[in-house]
Protein backbone atom coordinates (compact mmCIF):
# COMPACT_ATOMS: atom_id res chain seq x y z
CA UNK A 1 0.00 0.00 0.00
CA UNK A 2 3.03 2.49 0.84
CA UNK A 3 4.53 2.15 -2.77
CA UNK A 4 1.12 2.94 -3.94
CA UNK A 5 1.26 6.28 -2.10
CA UNK A 6 4.83 7.01 -3.00
CA UNK A 7 4.63 6.25 -6.88
CA UNK A 8 1.52 8.98 -6.63
CA UNK A 9 3.77 11.65 -5.74
CA UNK A 10 6.93 10.44 -7.41
CA UNK A 11 4.49 10.66 -10.60
CA UNK A 12 3.52 14.55 -9.80
CA UNK A 13 6.67 15.43 -9.07
CA UNK A 14 8.07 13.80 -12.49
CA UNK A 15 5.49 15.79 -14.15
CA UNK A 16 5.62 19.19 -12.22
CA UNK A 17 8.19 22.30 -12.14
CA UNK A 18 10.93 21.96 -10.12
CA UNK A 19 10.64 23.42 -6.82
CA UNK A 20 13.93 25.36 -6.04
CA UNK A 21 15.48 28.20 -8.33
CA UNK A 22 18.87 29.17 -10.21
CA UNK A 23 20.11 31.47 -7.51
CA UNK A 24 22.93 32.18 -8.32
CA UNK A 25 21.94 32.78 -12.21
CA UNK A 26 18.77 34.39 -11.49
CA UNK A 27 18.67 37.11 -8.55
CA UNK A 28 16.32 35.42 -5.36
CA UNK A 29 12.61 36.86 -4.98
CA UNK A 30 12.15 37.69 -1.91
CA UNK A 31 7.91 37.46 -0.63
CA UNK A 32 6.40 41.00 0.31
CA UNK A 33 7.07 40.59 4.55
CA UNK A 34 10.48 39.09 4.27
CA UNK A 35 12.39 40.50 6.84
CA UNK A 36 15.94 41.42 5.25
CA UNK A 37 18.23 43.70 6.91
CA UNK A 38 18.36 47.32 8.63
CA UNK A 39 19.34 50.16 6.34
CA UNK A 40 19.30 54.18 7.59
CA UNK A 41 19.25 57.40 5.70
CA UNK A 42 21.78 58.77 8.03
CA UNK A 43 21.56 62.48 7.09
CA UNK A 44 17.87 62.19 7.68
CA UNK A 45 18.12 60.68 11.94
CA UNK A 46 18.58 63.19 14.68
CA UNK A 47 19.74 60.90 17.16
CA UNK A 48 16.94 61.09 19.29
CA UNK A 49 17.99 57.75 20.28
CA UNK A 50 14.08 55.52 20.05
CA UNK A 51 15.82 52.79 18.00
CA UNK A 52 18.57 52.15 20.66
CA UNK A 53 15.78 52.14 23.71
CA UNK A 54 13.32 49.67 21.84
CA UNK A 55 15.86 47.26 20.51
CA UNK A 56 15.28 44.07 22.54
CA UNK A 57 18.90 42.58 21.57
CA UNK A 58 20.45 46.15 22.35
CA UNK A 59 22.78 46.69 18.85
CA UNK A 60 22.18 49.60 17.78
CA UNK A 61 23.95 52.65 19.54
CA UNK A 62 23.96 56.45 18.41
CA UNK A 63 26.90 59.55 19.01
CA UNK A 64 25.23 62.56 18.70
CA UNK A 65 28.08 64.55 18.73
CA UNK A 66 30.31 62.33 16.08
CA UNK A 67 26.75 62.04 13.70
CA UNK A 68 27.18 58.44 14.04
CA UNK A 69 24.68 55.52 14.04
CA UNK A 70 25.67 51.99 14.26
CA UNK A 71 24.50 48.35 14.24
CA UNK A 72 25.80 45.16 14.95
CA UNK A 73 24.35 42.56 12.13
CA UNK A 74 25.89 39.41 14.33
CA UNK A 75 23.49 40.35 16.75
CA UNK A 76 20.31 42.07 15.04
CA UNK A 77 17.33 40.10 14.66
CA UNK A 78 15.42 42.16 12.44
CA UNK A 79 12.41 42.30 13.99
CA UNK A 80 11.23 45.61 13.01
CA UNK A 81 10.73 47.16 16.74
CA UNK A 82 13.36 50.57 15.23
CA UNK A 83 11.88 51.00 11.83
CA UNK A 84 8.22 51.17 13.69
CA UNK A 85 9.53 53.38 16.44
CA UNK A 86 11.91 55.71 14.69
CA UNK A 87 10.31 59.15 14.75
CA UNK A 88 11.70 60.43 11.06
CA UNK A 89 11.57 56.93 9.05
CA UNK A 90 15.09 57.01 8.02
CA UNK A 91 15.28 53.11 9.22
CA UNK A 92 13.57 51.15 6.72
CA UNK A 93 13.45 47.36 6.24
CA UNK A 94 15.14 45.88 3.61
CA UNK A 95 13.96 42.73 1.71
CA UNK A 96 17.41 40.84 1.03
CA UNK A 97 20.40 40.02 3.58
CA UNK A 98 23.67 41.47 3.82
CA UNK A 99 26.82 39.59 2.61
CA UNK A 100 28.00 37.11 4.58
CA UNK A 101 31.60 37.66 6.38
CA UNK A 102 33.66 35.69 8.65
CA UNK A 103 34.44 38.40 10.87
CA UNK A 104 31.71 39.99 13.47
CA UNK A 105 31.87 43.31 13.09
CA UNK A 106 29.74 46.54 13.61
CA UNK A 107 29.13 48.64 10.79
CA UNK A 108 29.01 52.72 11.56
CA UNK A 109 27.51 54.93 9.40
CA UNK A 110 28.14 58.82 9.36
CA UNK A 111 26.46 61.72 8.71
CA UNK A 112 27.97 63.77 5.72
CA UNK A 113 30.25 66.89 7.04
CA UNK A 114 27.98 69.53 5.72
CA UNK A 115 24.73 67.97 7.77
CA UNK A 116 26.73 67.91 11.16
CA UNK A 117 28.19 71.52 10.35
CA UNK A 118 24.64 72.40 10.14
CA UNK A 119 23.60 70.43 13.23
CA UNK A 120 26.71 72.03 15.03
CA UNK A 121 26.08 75.59 14.04
CA UNK A 122 22.16 74.57 15.41
CA UNK A 123 23.43 73.70 18.69
CA UNK A 124 26.07 76.64 19.48
CA UNK A 125 22.50 78.84 18.82
CA UNK A 126 20.38 76.76 20.94
CA UNK A 127 23.19 77.02 23.57
CA UNK A 128 23.59 80.86 22.80
CA UNK A 129 19.46 81.36 23.92
CA UNK A 130 19.81 79.54 26.51
CA UNK A 131 22.49 81.23 28.33
CA UNK A 132 20.70 84.35 27.07
CA UNK A 133 17.61 82.88 28.80
CA UNK A 134 19.77 82.02 31.75
CA UNK A 135 21.14 85.73 32.17
CA UNK A 136 17.98 86.89 31.28
CA UNK A 137 15.84 84.52 34.20
CA UNK A 138 19.04 85.49 36.74
CA UNK A 139 18.36 89.64 35.94
CA UNK A 140 15.04 89.08 36.62
CA UNK A 141 15.09 87.34 39.89
CA UNK A 142 17.88 89.82 41.23
CA UNK A 143 15.58 93.04 40.59
CA UNK A 144 12.58 91.05 42.06
CA UNK A 145 14.99 90.44 45.40
CA UNK A 146 15.83 94.57 45.04
CA UNK A 147 12.53 95.50 45.30
CA UNK A 148 11.19 93.22 47.60
CA UNK A 149 14.36 94.16 50.27
CA UNK A 150 13.62 98.00 49.66
CA UNK A 151 9.96 97.38 49.86
CA UNK A 152 10.81 95.74 53.87
CA UNK A 153 13.71 98.19 54.27
CA UNK A 154 11.72 100.81 56.76
CA UNK A 155 11.31 104.27 56.30
CA UNK A 156 12.61 106.76 58.46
Amino acid sequence: MAVMTFAGAALKNFFSKPVTTKYPAEPAEYKERTRGHIEISIDDCIGCGMCTRCCPCGTLSIDKIKGTWTINRFDCIACGFCVEKCPKKCLTMVAGYQTPDGEKETVTYTKSPEVLEAEAKQREEMAKKAAEAKKAAEAKKAAEAAKAAEEKKPEG
